[in-house]
């Protein structure tokens, strides 16, 4: 499943540079690309698309990579990262911090803030694995933004476990298709382990908390799924469930009609489910009158489902005319 997204062996060295940075002004997650020496610029970047996650694993000459006000307002993704180096060094910089990040070291930083990601090759190539997360799948925890650029690492611990998921997930494996929902809770469970660990968060909240958002995500297409469903299975009280969740400013109510969201976003903007109709797609996630999950929907996204569908799709709608949103990841649109 891990593919090749972009090879600057495939353009002439002087259009290397050009062509990488204009594959990534035009990603759904857009930044730009500048080099001290454009004229041996090279890089690899091969993906493993999981829905809401994307895993990239980068083989790059130095290289400087900047996020800037403008392109968050042209597309802002909505995505927590974590970059881990592999070889070389990454100079990071975001919120006001700039941290440098050596082997087996991570850092954290948000599509939603300007940053400056820097990459040292100290020789040849550096090699790096970056993890995309959606922030819609992450347990939202107050004060993440502490974390952005700070150095945190990637030996011991919870970053151990992440980055040992993330070398061995973006090494080619016998993955299919079926695996993605597993692979995708993986690694939104252990970004949201990192952050809890370096949070100090209470272990016991973060323990149960990341409890309930993987029932609640295995449940999402029962429209029973309720408070008092969820604490029954967790054999609390509803008050001690709403309590869990008061500290993160958001209900748990509306965290679960995000998540759900999120999926018929997601099943809308995938092809191999075109024939599948609006209904279905919001019936499987849980809605149960279609004319309440329109309403969401809009709200959530600024469009109604059937528009988002053809938009992502690329099907022709002769009523109007915009540019198209797209998945997260590293692709063109």
């Amino acid at each position: 499943m891990m593919r090749t997204v972009f090879c600057s062996d495939e353009h002439a060295p002087e259009r290397r540079l050009t062509e990488f940075n204009a594959f990534q002004v035009s990603s759904s997650y857009p930044v730009r690309v500048t080099s001290d020496d454009p004229g041996r610029f090279h890089l690899v970047a091969r993906m493993l698309d999981l829905a809401g996650v994307s895993l990239l694993r980068v083989r790059s000459s130095s290289v400087d990579v900047v996020r800037t006000p403008q392109l968050i307002r042209a597309h802002d993704p909505e995505m927590l990262s974590v970059v881990l180096a592999m070889r070389g060094r990454i100079v990071l910089s975001q919120a006001g911090r700039q941290t440098v990040l050596g082997v087996r070291s991570l850092g954290l930083y948000d599509s939603g803030q300007p940053f400056d990601l820097r990459i040292v090759a100290d020789g040849e190539a550096a090699t790096l694995v970056f993890a995309h997360v959606q922030r819609a799948l992450l347990v939202p925890l107050p004060h993440t933004e502490r974390l952005l650029a700070a150095p945190l690492t990637g030996k011991a611990g919870v970053g151990a476990l992440l980055a040992q998921f993330l070398v061995a997930s973006t090494t080619d494996g016998g993955y299919g298709q079926t695996d993605v929902p597993w692979l995708r809770e993986i690694a939104a469970d252990l970004v949201n382990g990192l952050v809890a660990h370096h949070l100090d968060a209470d272990p016991r909240r973060s323990t149960r908390l990341s409890a309930i958002e993987t029932y609640v995500r295995r449940h999402l297409d029962d429209p029973g799924l309720s408070p008092r469903s969820i604490a029954a299975a967790h054999h609390i009280s509803v008050s001690t469930l709403h309590r869990l969740f008061q500290p993160n400013g958001i209900t748990l109510a509306a965290w679960i009609r995000r998540q759900r969201l999120e999926r018929t976003r997601l099943d809308l903007g995938d092809a191999a489910l075109h024939l599948m109709t609006i209904h279905r797609v919001a019936a499987r996630w849980g809605f149960r009158d279609h004319a309440t999950f329109t309403r969401a929907f809009r709200a959530a996204y600024g469009l109604p489902p059937s528009e988002y569908r053809r938009r992502v799709l690329g099907r022709p709608n002769r009523s109007r005319s915009a540019r198209d949103p797209v998945e997260p990841g590293a692709g063109r649109r």
